[in-house]
């Protein structure tokens, strides 16, 4: 009888596993389509950066030319520029984002009202729903060299106008300032909710031991930080060689004066591919895929050297 019971019981589990696995994989379908769709299928047009791509022959009627599209793009004056504005630029996003959005959500972890805690956090995850070329107009109405209020501003002050779309030095610090401004609050509440689960016996102890808050954050906050911070950071780096297209294009206004510090990888392939040269931005565009995937393995690689746990493979 016991064991007619027990197998009736094993069966009813697998039965009610059966049946939650096929929920879940209904519900994975769909979006594993989307990402196939959208992600590998186009792959197929790798091909261009290796042909001497025609409108007239299409893709795969074009000539093959080897790796004559990615020597072009090396021996071009701009490589070195965009190579070093994307590098530096990106590197000071992760930095100044990372610093930014840890310090945001220590000071959300000290807040003890959970009202305002809500309210804070849904001010600070709205910038990142809000599109760049909002942001654009409303870096303009800042920056305008005639009306803007910064220039309205130094007015009053009987200063004289700056016209800030001449002035490429200043942009790198203005592009950081938008990026951390519009991404910061979302980076920020996935470092709370990690803090949320921090074992609340370590601040006790801590608060019988005597110390104060800024020793606790030392001691216990930001070591527990710190395996999220690695393996976010590693997933960045895989992007540093690219750039947000929207930040890069729409802030700046695609105003050729600033080109000198905030042409990056992604708005040169724009550019490339509207006078037509479809094959040397391909190639620009696989050699930046391919870059950041091996800066991600050896960022990685690094990171387990050090310690495995807070590696992402």
């Amino acid at each position: 009888m016991q064991k007619e019971l027990k197998q009736k019981r094993r069966t009813v589990l697998a039965e009610n596993a059966w049946t939650t696995q096929t929920q879940f994989r209904t519900m994975c379908a769909l979006p594993l389509f989307l990402i196939i769709l959208f992600c590998y299928v186009p792959m197929g047009g790798i091909v261009i950066a290796f042909k001497d791509y025609r409108f007239a022959d299409g893709i795969f009627g074009s000539r093959w030319n080897g790796l004559d599209n990615f020597k072009l793009f090396f021996n071009s004056d701009e490589f070195l520029k965009i190579a070093y504005n994307t590098l530096t630029i990106n590197a000071t996003f992760i930095i100044v984002g990372t610093i930014a959005a840890v310090a945001l959500a220590i000071l959300l972890y000290e807040l003890t009202s959970r009202n305002l805690t809500k309210i804070f956090q849904t001010i600070l995850i709205t910038p990142n729903f809000i599109s760049w070329v909002i942001v654009a107009y409303m870096v303009y109405g800042f920056l305008n060299p005639r009306m803007g209020i910064f220039n309205v501003f130094l007015n009053k002050l009987g200063i004289e106008s700056i016209d800030w779309y001449s002035k490429p030095n200043a942009w790198p610090f203005i592009l950081t300032i938008a990026n951390v401004w519009k991404n910061v609050g979302m980076d920020s509440v996935i470092y709370y909710a990690t803090l949320m689960g921090t074992d609340a016996s370590l601040y006790e102890a801590a608060d019988v031991d005597g110390a104060n808050k800024l020793q606790k954050t030392k001691a216990i906050t930001i070591p527990a930080l710190v395996p999220l911070i690695t393996m976010l950071t590693i997933l960045k780096v895989g992007g540093i060689f690219g750039g947000d297209f929207g930040l890069f294009y729409q802030v700046t206004r695609d105003v050729g004066a600033l080109y000198k510090t905030t042409d990056v990888m992604s708005t040169w392939i724009f550019r490339t591919m509207r006078t037509g040269s479809m094959g040397m931005s391909a190639a620009a565009g696989l050699l930046q895929s391919v870059v950041g995937m091996i800066l991600v393995i050896i960022t990685n690689t690094i990171v387990k050297k050090i310690d495995s746990d807070m590696s992402l493979f």
